[in-house]
């Protein structure tokens, strides 16, 4: 994967710390369970969702590099779909075999199969089937700032991010702090968050318009 499908969605959200460089609150054990168990409520119970979000990209000297805005799009098995408005329109969608990177500007697209390197993404995280939690391990849950967190570590090898950090409200995913290997941060805040909405399967559907150069081949 590239580090723009995995900086992805950059997804979700204005996170509380999850880097050494970040402050991370202390939590009694006897607490260390709530953000597990919202994990896998959204697992469980929600098949699809949409929202607006609002990202950042920090440096390990926990200096802002970048911001960026748009919607997402989420439906199970392995469905979604990234919209970038700011500061530049890029696509990122998934329609449940292969992984399209779009950027508007440059008339650009990279495709990628789904493949155990692409199901250890936080995207796929949210919107995989119960597989991709296998790609996963939970090392820490606690309560902090009104949410509950979850953080989590990819099992496969070459993963581009070496945690990820969700805080949910209730089953409801709010914010994401995701670090790679570089030790930047990518946080991201989900917004008017919809719980299972209905979606048209042509939401995930991608055709690179005429022009437009291909990267990759398609499966």
């Amino acid at each position: 994967m590239t580090t723009d499908l995995l900086r992805l969605a950059a997804l979700t959200v204005a996170l509380a710390a999850v880097s050494d460089a970040l402050p991370q609150p202390s939590t009694p054990a006897a607490e260390a369970e709530p953000g597990a168990a919202a994990l896998e409520a959204f697992l469980t119970d929600v098949h699809s969702l949409e929202a607006e979000f609002a990202q950042e990209l920090w440096d390990a000297d926990n200096r802002l590099l970048e911001t960026a805005k748009g919607t997402v799009s989420l439906e199970r098995p392995n469905r979604f779909l990234w919209r970038y408005s700011e500061p530049l329109e890029q696509v990122i969608v998934a329609d449940g075999q292969e992984v399209w990177i779009y950027d508007v500007d440059l008339a650009q697209a990279t495709v990628t199969p789904i493949d155990e390197t692409t199901e250890a993404s936080p995207a796929l995280l949210l919107s995989g089937d119960a597989a991709v939690r296998d790609s996963f391990t939970v090392v820490d849950s606690f309560s902090h700032d009104g949410l509950e967190w979850v953080r989590l570590e990819p099992k496969v090898p070459g993963a581009d991010f070496t945690s990820v950090l969700i805080g949910f409200e209730s089953s409801t995913p709010r914010r994401l702090e995701l670090v790679d290997g570089l030790s930047q941060v990518t946080r991201i805040e989900l917004l008017d968050v919809a719980l299972n909405p209905d979606l048209p399967a042509e939401l995930f559907e991608f055709e690179p318009p005429a022009g437009v150069d291909v990267i990759g081949e398609r499966g």
